[in-house]
C-alpha cells in the first residue's frame, strides 16, 4: 500500500494522524471539542436576496471544565508553517477570551500565551497537559498575582444547563465568567454593557445561578421598571430558581415571612415611589423598605436598564441603591448613559464587558437591517396661507412649520394619512402579518395613527379588530394587549401604535418593521428602538427587519456615539442635577391639557401632503452607510451595468438558448425577479418585460398580451394537426408560467402533454428532436417579436 507523504495530506488528514493524537495524548477527550462554531455567520442583505455567511470555526476548543474554555488550535496543512495558523488562533482566543492559542501542521505547535505575551515553538509531544495549562493561568491571572481561593471556587461552580436550557454563547459565558470573578474579588459595582437582543436576562440569570450555589451570595434584589418585564423575566430565564423567587409588594408582604426567599424582583417605581420629584414619596417608601428589609438584608443587587433613572444622581431610584449601600451591584444596559447630567460609569464603573449591536449583527446572532426613509413635501417646511384658519376656526400663527412640529405643535390630518397609507402599502406588499411597531409623537398622535391604519385596513380588522392597537402607558385596553403583541405564537396585534411604551425593554422577538414618526435626540433612545427589532427568529421567518423613516431620524446613524467606544462626558458633575437650571434639556412638551387652546388642526383642505421621494438605505454594523437606494434603481444598475443598451440586452436575450440563465446572472447580483416583480404588482409580466421596463422605462405587456400578439401574427398556421395543438398547449404553459417552462423538455411529461403521446412520439410530430427544438426556438422569437413595446 502507497502511503501519502504529509505534504499530500488534506488539513483534515492531518488533524486526525497528527494534531489530533498529540493533544488526546495529554487531555480528556470529553474535555476537547472540534469544529466549534464561534459565531453564527453574518447575515447579508443584497437587493432582495438574503444570504448568510460561514460562521467562525475553532478547529479545536480546550476546556477546564464547561464554564471555562482555556486553549484554542487552528490547524493547517503541511504545506504550510507550524506558526501559519497562530494569528486567527490568536483572533479567536481574544474573541473567546481564552488565555493560550496554538497552531499546528502536523510538525509541533505554536504556542501564544496572552499572560505573558510570550511565543514558542513545541515538538508534536510537547503540547501541554491539562494540569500545566491551569497552573500556568492561575499563577498568571490578576496580572501575575494569582487566582485567590473565591476565584478557584467560582472557576468550578458550573452553569444551569438542562435540555430546555441553550448553553451560554461565547460572549454571554464572558460577561458571566467576568462578572462572577469580579465579584469574588470583592469589586462591588460593575457594568455590564449587552445589546439589545443579545440575552442580557438570561446572562443575568446564570451570574444569579453560579453566585447562589457556590453560597457568594444569598439573598438578591432583581430591579427593572415594567411589570411584564419583571414577570417576562420570572416566568422565563429565571423559571429553574422559581421556588426560590418573590415579587414585591408592599401592601401584601408580611416582614415574618418575607425574609424566607433567595431572589427578590420589584420595580424601582415600587420602591423609589410614583413621582422623581416628591421627597413625601421616597420618604415613604424608605419606611416601607425599613419595615420590610434591613439594609444589609441583599448582598446583591442587579439593575436591569441601568440607564434609566438609577444612574441619575438626584434620582430617587438611586437613593433606593444608596439604602442598600452594603450589596454588590450591577448595573445592565444595552445603553448607558454618559451626559453631563447622568454617568453610568460614574456610579458603576467602568463596563466589566461590552458586547454590542455591532458585534452582536457582525456574528450573525442579531438581525441587519434596511432603512427606508420617506419625504413628504412638506418635511422641510409648510407654511399657512395669509390668515389660514384651522378646523376650530381659530387662525394658525404664521410660521414655517417644519418634522419638528407635526403632532407636536401642529396636527396635519393629510399627513397622517400618508404615512398610514405608506406603512399599508410596504405590509401589503411584503406581509401583512409582520409585527410593526409605529413611534408616534404623542400618545394622542398615536391614537390618531392608530385610526388612521384601522380604516386603511379594515379588510383586516374586519377578521380581527386587534389587527392595529394603540399600546401606551395609559391605554389600559392597550397594555393588557402588550403580551400578546410581543408573543412569538399569537399572531394579533399586528401592528402597535405607541409613544415611548415600547422603546424599551419589551421583548417584541417577531417585530419585522418599525416605524418612526416622532422626533429623537437621544443616542440611547434611538439605539433602544432599533434594538426592538433585532432579534432573530429564522424559523419563524425573521432574518431581518426594516426601518421606516419619516423624520430623518436615521441621520443618527451617522453620529459617532451611534456604536462608539462608552465614554464618560468630560462635563460630567456629579455634584450638577440639584439646581432648577441644571437639568438636561426636554423635547416636545405634552399634550396641551387646556381643551380652550387645543393644538391647530389643518385638514385636507387647509394642507394636501404628497410622498416626493424614497430611499432605500443599506448601513454596515457601524453604522456607514454601505448604499443608497431604491430596491428598482438597485435593480435598474445592475441591469445596465450588464447590458449597457435595449438593443444590447434585447440581442443577447434572443440569443440565449436557455433564458433562466440571464434570470440566474441576476440573482448572483442579489436580484430575485420573482419577488420584485410580486412587490410591484407585476406577476403577470413577463421577466423580459420587466426588466425592460426597469433598465429601460419600456412599456412592460403582460404575458397574456404577448401570447394573444402570436396568435395574431398567425405564426400557428405555419404547422398543422398534433404538431399545432402541442404549440398551442406550449403558448397556453407560456401565458400561465413564463418562457422558462416552455424551454425544458421535461415539460412535456406533464400535462397536458401526457395525453398526446410520450415525448418521443411528440417529437416526431417535427420531424425528430432537433425539429421540436427548433419550433420551440421559432415560437419563442414569435413570442419576442418586436423586442419591447
Amino acid at each position: 500500500m502507497t502511503i501519502i507523504s504529509k505534504k499530500q495530506m488534506s488539513e483534515e488528514d492531518i488533524k486526525l494522524q497528527y494534531i489530533t493524537p498529540a493533544i488526546t495524548a495529554k487531555w480528556d477527550i470529553k474535555k476537547i471539542t472540534m469544529e466549534t462554531n464561534i459565531t453564527d455567520g453574518k447575515i447579508n442583505l443584497k437587493g432582495n436576496f438574503i444570504t448568510r455567511e460561514k460562521p467562525k470555526r475553532a478547529d479545536y476548543v480546550l476546556y477546564l471544565n464547561p464554564n471555562n474554555p482555556i486553549a484554542i488550535v487552528e490547524a493547517k496543512d503541511n504545506k504550510h508553517s507550524i506558526s501559519h495558523g497562530l494569528q486567527q488562533a490568536m483572533a479567536y482566543a481574544s474573541m473567546l477570551d481564552i488565555p493560550f492559542a496554538y497552531s499546528s501542521n502536523g510538525d509541533g505547535f505554536f504556542e501564544h500565551d496572552f499572560l505573558t505575551g510570550k511565543e514558542r515553538e513545541l515538538d508534536l509531544d510537547e503540547f501541554p497537559t491539562e494540569e500545566e495549562l491551569y497552573c500556568r493561568y492561575k499563577n498568571g491571572a490578576n496580572n501575575g498575582e494569582g487566582l485567590s481561593e473565591n476565584q478557584e471556587k467560582m472557576i468550578q461552580q458550573p452553569y444551569y444547563s438542562s435540555q430546555k436550557t441553550y448553553p451560554p454563547r461565547y460572549y454571554q459565558r464572558i460577561a458571566i465568567n467576568r462578572t462572577v470573578d469580579a465579584i469574588s474579588m470583592g469589586k462591588d459595582r460593575l457594568l455590564l454593557v449587552m445589546a439589545t437582543g443579545t440575552g442580557k436576562t438570561y446572562t443575568a440569570f446564570q451570574i444569579v445561578y453560579r453566585l447562589l450555589k457556590s453560597g457568594m451570595k444569598s439573598k438578591i434584589l432583581y430591579l427593572a421598571d415594567r411589570n411584564n418585564l419583571v414577570d417576562q423575566s420570572i416566568q422565563q430565564d429565571f423559571a429553574p430558581l422559581e421556588k426560590v423567587i418573590h415579587k414585591v409588594n408592599f401592601s401584601k408582604d408580611d416582614p415574618s415571612t418575607i425574609t424566607s426567599y433567595q431572589v427578590y424582583f420589584s420595580l424601582y417605581q415600587q420602591l423609589a415611589g410614583g413621582n422623581d420629584d416628591q421627597e413625601e414619596d421616597i420618604n415613604n417608601t424608605i419606611l416601607k423598605l425599613k419595615q420590610l428589609f434591613r439594609p444589609d438584608f441583599f448582598d446583591l443587587i442587579i439593575v436591569d436598564e441601568c440607564h434609566r433613572g438609577s444612574a441619575k444622581k438626584e434620582s430617587n431610584w438611586r437613593k433606593i441603591l444608596e439604602y442598600f449601600a452594603s450589596a454588590t451591584q450591577i448595573g445592565m444596559t444595552a445603553t448607558p448613559k454618559e451626559t453631563k447630567y447622568i454617568s453610568n460609569i460614574d456610579y458603576f464603573g467602568e463596563p466589566i464587558y461590552t458586547y454590542s449591536l455591532k458585534e452582536g449583527i457582525e456574528d450573525g446572532f442579531l438581525a441587519p437591517f434596511k432603512v427606508i426613509n420617506v419625504m413628504t413635501d412638506i418635511g422641510e417646511g409648510w407654511r399657512p396661507r395669509k390668515g389660514q384658519c384651522d378646523i376650530y376656526g381659530n387662525e394658525i400663527e404664521d410660521r414655517i412649520y417644519t418634522n419638528s412640529d407635526y403632532d407636536y405643535n401642529i396636527i396635519i390630518e393629510d399627513r397622517i394619512q400618508q404615512v398610514a397609507a405608506e406603512i399599508t402599502n410596504y405590509l401589503k406588499s411584503t406581509d401583512r402579518m409582520a409585527k410593526t411597531i409605529v413611534f408616534c409623537a404623542t400618545e394622542d398622535a398615536a391614537e390618531r395613527m392608530r385610526v388612521a391604519l384601522v380604516n386603511q385596513n379594515s379588510d383586516m380588522v374586519q377578521k380581527n379588530p386587534d389587527y392595529v392597537v394603540r399600546i401606551t402607558g395609559s391605554d389600559t385596553y392597550g397594555k393588557s394587549k402588550l403580551d400578546y403583541f410581543i408573543s412569538v405564537r399569537e399572531k394579533y396585534p399586528v401592528i402597535a401604535t405607541t409613544s415611548k411604551l415600547l422603546s424599551t425593554g419589551s421583548d417584541c422577538k417577531m417585530t419585522k418593521l418599525i416605524v418612526l414618526d416622532e422626533m429623537i435626540g437621544s443616542m440611547t433612545e434611538f439605539k433602544q428602538i432599533i434594538g426592538r427589532g433585532t432579534r432573530l427568529r429564522e424559523k419563524e421567518g425573521k432574518t431581518h427587519f426594516v426601518v421606516m423613516d419619516f423624520r430623518n431620524v436615521s441621520r443618527l446613524f451617522a453620529d459617532p456615539d451611534w456604536d462608539g467606544p462608552i465614554e464618560m462626558d468630560e462635563d460630567f458633575n456629579p455634584k450638577s442635577g440639584s439646581g432648577k437650571n441644571t437639568k438636561p434639556p426636554v423635547g416636545p412638551g405634552p399634550d396641551p391639557v387646556d381643551p380652550k387652546q387645543p393644538k391647530p388642526i389643518v385638514n385636507r383642505d387647509g394642507c394636501q401632503v404628497k410622498i416626493v421621494y424614497k430611499t432605500v438605505s443599506v448601513y454596515d454594523a457601524n453604522g456607514k452607510l454601505l448604499r443608497q437606494e431604491s430596491i428598482i434603481d438597485y435593480t435598474k444598475e445592475n441591469i445596465l451595468g450588464a447590458y449597457a443598451s435595449l438593443d444590447n440586452f434585447i440581442r443577447k436575450w434572443s440569443a440565449e438558448e436557455k433564458k433562466e440563465k440571464i434570470r440566474g446572472l441576476l440573482r448572483e447580483q442579489g436580484i430575485d425577479l420573482e419577488t420584485l416583480k410580486e412587490d410591484q404588482g407585476m406577476s403577470d409580466v413577463d421577466d423580459f418585460d420587466f426588466i425592460c421596463h426597469v433598465a429601460f422605462d419600456k412599456k412592460p405587456l403582460t404575458r397574456k398580451e404577448r401570447a394573444e400578439n402570436v396568435k395574431k401574427r398567425d405564426f400557428l398556421n405555419k404547422y398543422s394537426g398534433a404538431a399545432r395543438e402541442v404549440l398551442e398547449a406550449l403558448l397556453d404553459k407560456y401565458m400561465n408560467t413564463g418562457i422558462y417552462e416552455i424551454e425544458k423538455t421535461e415539460i412535456l411529461k406533464l400535462d397536458p402533454f401526457m395525453k398526446m403521446g410520450k415525448p418521443q412520439k411528440i417529437a416526431s410530430y417535427f420531424g425528430g428532436k432537433d425539429g421540436y427544438l427548433k419550433a420551440v426556438k421559432e415560437l419563442e422569437n414569435a413570442i419576442y417579436d418586436g423586442g419591447a413595446a
